[in-house]
């Protein structure tokens, strides 16, 4: 009876001790936090995009040579596999990708709690909430965006996009100059966010860092759900300049759908 009595216990005891273990560990895995990276690849009809000397050929025929690719993402939040979310801090969640500079295809997200995450989602330009802060709310950001000419003046507001280059087509034979910028005209703001499901988890731990690779379709800006003609826009001696208007709100439509999730790396 003795024997059979230390064997119970031995047995539960070692229940137990693997009970408190694995608490333990769960604990220790809800305060843990990790770094995520978020990776943006311009292509255009997902093929990689070349400033400068690459001719595009649009929907509408047109010919363009691509110099200028830059655009704001803010505001990232993260989706775990049993749905609660986790907000970046608004006040260090406001990047610039940038085509022409190295700096700006991979933004890195430190403290992010860990867990598996299944979808990412963020604006493209600058919330209407952060901007009525005022030049002194934008903290450090506001002198990167006016290094990166994504501000026409404070009072104009940021530049969400700024999309050049030059083009020609059936009527504008020789090579002219086009600017698609996006921002807050009158009291249309543009602003758009984008969510996107990841294909496999993200699995943010203390030893893994995954990063998240976003494939970014230049030619949705175009050529999305609304067509875009640049010949219809453009200006002798000024070009096509599409900061306003009409064009803009549909611009704005093509933005929100020209972003995809190509893979995601958990290393």
């Amino acid at each position: 009876m003795k024997k059979i009595l230390y064997k119970v216990i031995i047995v539960t005891l070692g229940i137990f001790i693997t009970s408190c273990s694995s608490d333990d560990e769960q604990n220790n895995t809800a305060t843990e936090t990790g770094k995520l990276g978020l990776k943006f690849d311009n292509s255009y009809n997902n093929n990689d995009l070349i400033l400068d000397t690459q001719v595009i050929t649009t929907a509408n025929n047109e010919k363009l040579k691509v110099n200028v690719v830059r655009y704001i993402v803010s505001n990232i939040v993260l989706t775990k596999s049993d749905g609660t979310t986790f907000t970046y801090p608004k006040a260090k969640s406001y990047f610039i990708a940038d085509e022409d500079d190295a700096a700006g295809y991979q933004f890195d997200l430190a403290d992010i709690p860990a867990g598996d995450y299944t979808k990412v989602k963020f604006g493209i330009g600058v919330d209407k909430e952060q901007w009525q802060l005022g030049a002194s709310g934008q903290g450090d950001f506001l002198a990167k965006a006016q290094a990166k000419d994504l501000l026409w003046s404070w009072s104009a507001g940021y530049k969400f996009l700024a999309f050049e280059g030059t083009f020609t087509s059936a009527t504008v034979t020789e090579s002219s100059s086009f600017m698609i910028h996006t921002g807050q005209i009158g009291t249309s703001y543009n602003y758009t966010e984008v969510t996107l499901d990841l294909p496999t988890k993200a699995l943010v731990r203390k030893n893994i860092t995954p990063a998240i690779h976003v494939v970014t379709d230049l030619s949705k800006i175009l050529d999305g759900e609304n067509t875009i003609k640049l010949s219809d826009y453009n200006e002798a001696g000024m070009g096509a300049m599409i900061m306003g208007g009409e064009a803009l709100p549909k611009i704005t439509a093509n933005i929100s759908k020209m972003f995809r999730i190509d893979h995601v790396h958990n290393d």
